[in-house]
Order: structure tokens, then sequence, then C-alpha cells
């Protein structure tokens, strides 16, 4: 019997769609439910399946699990279809690097201040902060950097093999580079670049793409 595969999060969210990449790689169908984390009356059965109340969660059967990463390496390992998780040691180091840098340096000022004040405050009538944006871009360059330097390396975010490297970053840079600001930032780093022109015609990106909303929070 085949269990039932549902996928609970927040359109909107980077780390929703981070999910909904590595699903659409493997080629997995799967079910929805939107759950906004920013609501105050969030359900005590999605508590029950994550008690920081974050999101997404994957559930396969009876089998939940949260943490963007923690779901990236469950879905690789649970489905068949092409590997995201790389063989060797070296890139799978690098693919684990990525993932971290990206959670602890990027998401914070490349979504919450640039894209997030740039764009999609704007988009819902809400006001945006541009000293939210000049720390943002500030903070960036370091992760810019960072990830210029892996993708240059090429172990990971190399043009040809898509990991969950890819899954987890594409989101991010797709939601940057909508800020023009973010957009003239990525331009100064070659590598990076040229993964993310390559990275950005991929069908999963494509497919996954929530666009904009008219009356949610990012």
């Amino acid at each position: 019997m085949i269990k039932p595969v549902v996928l609970r999060g927040y359109r909107f969210s980077v780390y929703n769609r981070i999910a909904r990449v590595a699903l659409y790689e493997k080629g997995i169908s799967y079910n929805t439910e939107e759950i906004d984390p920013f609501a105050e009356d969030v359900s005590e059965r999605y508590l029950q399946r994550q008690p920081f109340g974050r999101v997404p969660v994957l559930s396969h059967g009876t089998f939940d699990v949260y943490e963007t990463a923690a779901i990236g390496r469950y879905v690789d390992s649970a489905f068949e279809g092409p590997r995201l998780v790389p063989l060797d040691i070296e890139s799978l180091t690098r693919l684990v690097q990525t993932v971290s840098i990206i959670d602890s340096y990027g998401y914070l000022p490349m979504v919450r201040q640039v894209f997030a004040h740039r764009v999609f405050r704007p988009a819902i009538g809400e006001e945006s902060d541009d000293s939210e944006i000049e720390k943002g871009l500030a903070a960036s360059r370091t992760v810019l950097q960072a990830l210029e330097t892996l993708a240059a390396e090429s172990h990971v975010l190399d043009k040809q093999s898509f990991t969950l490297a890819d899954c987890h970053l594409a989101p991010m840079i797709a939601y940057f580079v909508q800020a023009p600001e973010g957009k003239a930032a990525l331009s100064d780093y070659a590598a990076l670049s040229d993964w993310w022109e390559w990275t950005s015609q991929r069908a999963s990106v494509v497919e996954t793409d929530p666009g904009l909303p008219r009356n949610h929070r990012a």
C-alpha cells in the first residue's frame, strides 16, 4: 500500500518551496495543507507535528518530519528518483556546509530584510524600512562571497548535478533578486550568477514559484 505524502506549509515560505523543489526533483506526488505560521490560531494538531509552529512539515503516512534540511534528506532517501545527495565525501561536506551557510547567515538578510522590505511588504500594502534593506544588503555580501567560493570550487552548485544544496539555495536567491538591489549585488559574483542563470530555468524551480501574495505576510 502506498503511503500518502502531505506537505504542510505556508505557500510563500522559502522553506516550504525548498521542500517542494526536492519533491519535484524526485517526481513525488503529494498533497498540501496550508499552514500560516504567523496566525494566532495555529492548530494543536499542527503543533503536535511541529512544536515550534514553523513550516514546513512533511508527512509520509504516519511519519512526520520537520526542519527543512531533514525533510530534504528524508525525501532523497525514502523515495526513488535522481539522487540529491552526492556520494563522495568532499561534495557531501560542501552540501552540508552550503545549507548551513544559507540557514545561519543567508535567510535573515536576503529574505527577511532585502526581499521582505523591498518587494513583499509593498506588495501587500505594508510599510517597508530602507534601513533594514541596507543592513540586509551589507550582511548579504559576506554570504554571497562564501557561496561564490563554493560555486567556483564546483563540488556543489556546479550547473551539472542538482543536489539538496541547489534545492536549498534556489528559493533564497529567487526572492533576493526580485529586489533590484539584490539582483545588482548578485551580479558581482560571477560563478554564483552563472549558477543562478542555469538554476532559474530548471523546471523544479519554475514550477514551484509561489508568486506574490495579496493579503499574506512574508
